[in-house]
């Protein structure tokens, strides 16, 4: 079962990678904030048309107002994470963008796990573990250099 989870986790990460492309063109004709303003958009229509067709009654209303605010952070990083994969891809292109992505991205789900941080289950940070993330700086090493 777990095997369905990462597939689907690597599919994302696999789209991540598309949109990064289709962002940066965007921003590239559109300028950023134009781009990271559709792209939002197209995203807010897309589920809100997915809630309306699939959606059960009440749960949005009902359960916000039991959520910290914090939580509600993941909307502006949204817009932040598509505006930086937005310039950085053109710069310097989709392979050393998407480097630096899943290294800090790895980095900061360790710490997050290591600590417990957002309401996460702590995972202890083994020597293997770190090794793997040392391994990765190692690997980023090699993959940006020209």
């Amino acid at each position: 079962m777990e095997l369905i989870f990462l597939l689907i986790a690597g599919v994302a990460g696999a789209l991540m990678a598309v949109q990064g492309c289709l962002n940066g063109y965007l921003g590239e004709k559109l300028g950023l904030l134009p781009a990271t303003f559709s792209v939002q958009l197209l995203g807010t229509l897309t589920v809100g048309t997915l809630l309306l067709l699939f959606g059960k009654g009440g749960g949005l209303l009902s359960g916000a107002a039991k959520v910290p605010l914090y939580y509600w952070l993941g909307g502006p990083i949204g817009v932040g994470i598509i505006y930086g994969v937005a310039v950085a891809i053109p710069k310097i292109g989709v392979g050393n963008a998407t480097t630096g992505i899943i290294f800090f991205q790895l980095l900061t789900a360790y710490l997050i796990d290591h600590f417990g941080l957002l309401n996460q289950e702590t995972v202890d940070l083994t020597w293997g573990k770190a090794l793997g993330v040392l391994l990765m700086v190692g690997g980023a090493f090699l993959l940006l250099r020209r």
